[in-house]
């Protein structure tokens, strides 16, 4: 396996990989939190608002986790077929998720009817609580870890993914995305919607910093391994000290109407969770439960080098121009929402 300044290629591909789940799950995720929250706001025009501050970027944001499955296929190929076979029932209700959330956005406004809208605005919000819940349960079990067996295959039942830790990562997913997508309506918004989302951000700070809290504690009590990296490496404490600062920022930001420096805190804190998950699991992608000896890792789960050196050439070409395109899309549509003919 080679290197590219003086770091393997794997390595770089495991970055690379975490760069743009990191990036899917900053800006999917406002997007499916203003999804989730949507049946908080009960006015027709409230919720056409809500809908028309996503409208333009929400199909871009899923680009990323587009690139994602594309990294984990050509750098990880065992751990991408451990992946999908191990989560096939949780990925199969993210996929219809997707797919009704989709539909519902671009449905909903074809007919003026009021039971066909809400009828799309329930569809709506349960396919983004069904996303952001699947997420987190996929990323729970990644944590924790699965059964493997010699063949790196999955070794457990179809139903061992639910466990009380995933479980609980996948209400705090849930409460995160909630509290970015209420911050990022705030920005979009004005008069009394911006009042009541600013309390709707409020409470689902609440409601994220309770699940975090109770999650951090399940963790260091019942789950010590995956705190060991950072009880032996003190000096990466850095991490979780800067990601509880970004937290303690949040509704500091609210509290004075600084919405923008709220979002930035909100999405550095997605980021500083992904990187304390990927520094506790490293160099493991799948931790085996049963034997850590079957479990996966980018080590023996790689492609060859040269296969490695090539796709990492046109990943650190292809990423940035689609995080250009990305930066570009919001600074086209940026400011506050105004409804027109063409909205939805």
């Amino acid at each position: 396996m080679g290197t590219f300044i003086g770091i393997e290629y794997n390595v770089w591909w495991f970055l690379v990989f975490g760069a743009v789940i990191s990036g899917y799950a900053i800006l999917d995720g406002f997007d499916l939190g203003a999804g989730a929250l949507h049946l908080f706001l009960k006015k027709e025009q409230s919720r056409r608002i809500a809908l028309n501050a996503i409208g333009p970027v929400w199909d871009g944001n899923e680009v990323w986790l587009v690139i994602g499955g594309g990294v984990l296929f050509a750098g990880f190929p065992v751990a991408y077929a451990a992946i999908f076979s191990a989560f096939y029932i949780p990925f199969m209700i993210f996929l219809m998720g997707i797919i009704f959330r989709g539909v519902a956005i671009e449905f909903r406004s074809k007919e003026p009817g009021v039971l066909w809208r809400k009828t799309w605005d329930v569809v709506y919000c349960v396919s983004s609580v069904v996303i952001a819940l699947s997420l987190g349960l996929m990323l729970g079990n990644v944590a924790y870890g699965i059964p493997l067996n010699a063949e790196k295959e999955f070794a457990g039942s179809g139903y061992s993914f639910f466990n009380p830790f995933s479980i609980m990562v996948a209400v705090t997913t849930l409460a995160l995305f909630m509290m970015h997508g209420a911050i990022y309506l705030t920005m979009k918004t004005e008069n009394r919607l911006y009042t009541k989302l600013h309390l709707l951000a409020n409470s689902f700070t609440v409601f994220f910093v309770l699940s975090f809290v109770i999650t951090t504690f399940y963790t260091l009590l019942y789950i010590p391994h995956l705190s060991d990296y950072f009880k032996s490496h003190p000096a990466w404490f850095i991490i979780p000290l800067l990601m509880v600062l970004a937290i303690a920022n949040i509704p500091r930001q609210i509290k004075a109407g600084k919405y923008r420096y709220a979002f930035i805190s909100s999405a550095t804190t997605i980021a500083l969770l992904l990187i304390m998950v990927a520094i506790e699991v490293f160099p493991y992608l799948l931790y085996s439960t049963g034997d850590p000896q079957n479990s996966i890792t980018v080590h023996n789960a790689s492609s060859s080098g040269k296969t490695m050196k090539i796709l990492l050439i046109i990943a650190l070409i292809g990423t940035p121009l689609v995080g250009v395109y990305t930066a570009f899309v919001f600074w086209t549509f940026k400011g506050k929402v105004q409804l027109d003919e063409t909205s939805y």
